[in-house]
């Protein structure tokens, strides 16, 4: 789950009336549970799988899952696991996995992501130097490396996993700036990486390398565990 961009043209916004109940939503224990096995599996994942993961009854898992996706926190997706299609091949399986979809609740407003988008509307329109925008990100990302690779991937948001010999990340913390100007955010991210690589004295590379699912930077060899 990511966070919406509170509306910049109303100043008193907080969050929408659904984002507020999205997020209190997570407030059930059990739910919260649900939710975060999801949100950290690889792949879309069935009831079964999650009632079992969680220790609930594939019951409650059912409805607390339904409730989740209802309130926009999971996508759901309706598969036949054997494979097989056609008569006798079963009824499809319900499966889940996280949503796109941006929640943001903010008290008081804040506008980052607003600055965030000005920025790179001056880059894009020849106003802002490019390069001094991916020296900063390189600057902040070893300032943060200093606590260790791994410890900051995490704390950014990047949901570092180890997958076919290299370090993908499952998150672009910057998503929604992303499909405004993929060029330059995916630049800024790569800095933002080489910077924390750098600081935490890593023995590794961050390379763009763009796939779907995945954010655009990941790192060869791996982050050591």
């Amino acid at each position: 789950m990511g966070f919406r961009m509170v509306d910049p043209m109303n100043e008193n916004d907080l969050g929408s009336a659904s984002d507020i109940e999205a997020l209190a939503s997570l407030g059930e224990p059990v739910r919260r549970a649900l939710y975060a096995f999801v949100a950290g599996s690889a792949n879309p994942v069935s009831r079964d799988e999650v009632a079992n993961a969680v220790d609930v009854s594939r019951q409650v898992a059912a409805y607390h899952l339904n409730r989740l996706a209802e309130d926009g926190l999971l996508e759901v997706e309706n598969r036949r696991l054997s494979g097989k299609t056609g008569p006798g091949a079963g009824r499809p399986s319900k499966l889940y996995r996280r949503s796109d979809r941006v929640h943001e609740v903010s008290i008081p407003p804040r506008r980052y992501e607003l600055a965030a988008r000005i920025l790179l509307d001056a880059t894009r329109e020849g106003h802002f130097d490019a390069g001094a925008l991916i020296d900063a990100a390189r600057r902040t990302g070893r300032e943060i490396g200093q606590a260790g690779l791994g410890a900051a991937l995490e704390a950014t948001g990047y949901e570092p996993v180890t997958e076919e010999g290299e370090t993908r990340f499952r998150n672009c913390p910057f998503h929604v700036l992303r499909d405004r100007d993929r060029d330059t955010t995916c630049g800024l991210s790569l800095a933002l990486v080489e910077g924390m690589v750098e600081g935490s004295g890593s023995k590794t590379d961050a390379v763009l390398a763009r796939e779907e699912g995945y954010c655009c930077v990941r790192l060869s060899p791996p982050v050591s565990q």
